[in-house]
């Protein structure tokens, strides 16, 4: 079949307009490096186009009706959006879901430790990520700490100029012959991806004498001590408080244009925030619609959506139940029927082909930077196992939406047979029935700390998703 890049489709005025919703999503993806900040942004943005919140709905037993707004947060990283729409829910409702998590390395709990004149975080890597590519970088620290009296102490160093930043050290080449000869996925060992803080046993104050002749060997764990005094000053904890403290380590640095031409987007996080920020985008846009909008931005995809903000929960399920009643619509039979007859964009990335790394692809059926949107039909690995496998009707009337609001889309696998596989959320909504797939942008170095995507394929998602939200009206037969 005939491929097209989207750039050839484009007159100056769309070029413009791309190039401009790039530029907001690159400040979205500077705000937000972890699910907290993805969430608060989010609200903020919300609240400005009339969202409230739904808990205040519920306080304020108010009656909601077509054209009204709500969201719902869960835990702080986890948010449910809904316009309502003029047709009954028992029609079903149009969903937009993906995830606002990324691959990244945790502070554990008993984190702090020196060794070698040298403190260190301990951590934890969370999702796919090939360990050794977290070395020898420029690496920020964003989360929070809670202490026992419950305050919530924000942290978010490394990103600024004037912040400092941290490191994972790397084996020198001239000591590493041994090193070189282990395999990529061992060369690297989890427990060695530690993190260094500081390096000196003083704290400089005013009563620090310089050049004291009274010269002595510094005290067991005197950068440790140091450093938490340090810490204890700029932020009013102490390292018991890192117990009950969630801290992300992500790489340090803004988004930035990639290429002469300024045509694709080089940042840590896109996967999966470059198909949360269009979706979140269509979602406060598309207000013209039939059936209820809904737009799903979830926690813990990339670890197997498990936990209570995960999609697995019953979030969701809960927040739709509430919107429904204040609608006067709900009952367990109607909100069954609501979720079996609704459709679904699972938005999530696709691998981009990588001609650098071609024998990993099959031609035909992957997704190509500046292609356009990617839907695929199904996911999973090997013989497609753990994926949602779409519908040909389904497909069909997407087929239809998007040629008729002029989106460019392309159809893609994850890599070939046998070597490819992954996994989104779309499984676990099919789970009520509802006719699911998986669609959003390819990604080139997807889960490497340092993410490619074109900027056309990001805005034609974008309009994708306002033409599905406004137009779609498939139901199970």
């Amino acid at each position: 079949m005939e491929r097209l890049n989207a750039w050839n489709t484009y007159d100056l005025a769309m070029q413009n307009d791309c190039m401009d919703f790039a530029k907001d999503y690159m400040d979205f993806l500077n705000a937000g490096k972890t699910e907290r900040e993805c969430v608060d942004f989010f609200v903020a943005e919300a609240e400005k186009n009339g969202y409230i919140e739904l808990s205040r709905a519920i306080a304020d037993k108010k009656q909601l009706k077509a054209g009204d707004c709500v969201y719902s947060v869960w835990m702080n990283k986890s948010m449910v959006l809904f316009r309502i729409g003029e047709k009954p829910f028992e029609e079903g409702i149009n969903i937009l879901g993906a995830h606002i998590d990324s691959p990244r390395l945790d502070v554990k709990q008993n984190p702090v430790y020196e060794d070698g004149g040298f403190c260190y975080l301990d951590t934890h890597y969370y999702g796919g990520i090939k360990k050794y590519q977290y070395v020898t970088l420029p690496l920020a620290i964003h989360g929070v700490v809670v202490k026992k009296s419950g305050e919530t102490v924000i942290i978010n160093v490394g990103e600024e100029d004037d912040d400092p930043v941290f490191f994972i050290s790397d084996l020198l080449p001239h000591l590493a012959q041994d090193q070189m000869k282990k395999n990529a996925s061992t060369f690297i060992d989890g427990e060695s991806l530690d993190l260094v803080i500081g390096n000196k046993p003083v704290v400089i104050d005013h009563d620090t004498k310089a050049g004291s002749k009274d010269k002595k060997p510094s005290e067991k764990d005197a950068v440790t001590t140091a450093l938490m005094q340090t810490i204890g000053e700029l932020y009013g904890i102490e390292e018991e408080d890192f117990i009950s403290a969630e801290l992300e380590i992500v790489p340090a640095g803004k988004a930035r244009d990639a290429g002469f031409d300024r045509s694709m987007v080089l940042a840590y996080g896109q996967d999966d925030r470059v198909c949360a920020y269009p979706s979140f985008r269509a979602q406060m846009e598309v207000t013209d619609i039939a059936r209820t909008s809904c737009t799903l931005l979830v926690d813990k995809e990339e670890i197997g959506s498990v936990g209570a903000t995960g999609m697995r929960s019953r979030f969701f399920e809960n927040a739709l139940a509430e919107v429904m009643e204040l609608c006067g619509q709900y009952s367990e039979l109607a909100m069954r029927r609501t979720l079996a007859n609704s459709a679904m964009l699972s938005s999530d990335v696709s691998s981009a082909f990588d001609p650098a790394y071609a024998s990993a692809f099959e031609k035909k059926n992957c997704a190509y930077l500046g292609g356009g949107m990617v839907f695929n039909k199904f996911t999973g690995s090997r013989g497609k196992s753990g994926s949602n496998d779409a519908n040909a009707e389904y497909i069909a009337s997407l087929r239809r939406i998007m040629d008729e609001d002029d989106v460019l889309v392309q159809t893609a696998e994850l890599g070939k047979v046998d070597v490819g596989g992954g996994g989104t959320i779309a499984y676990i909504l099919a789970l009520y029935g509802m006719n699911v797939i998986d669609s959003g942008v390819p990604v080139l170095s997807m889960h490497a700390p340092w993410e490619a995507t074109s900027k056309a394929d990001l805005y034609e998602a974008f309009r994708g998703y306002k033409a599905f939200l406004r137009r779609m009206d498939f139901r199970n037969a």
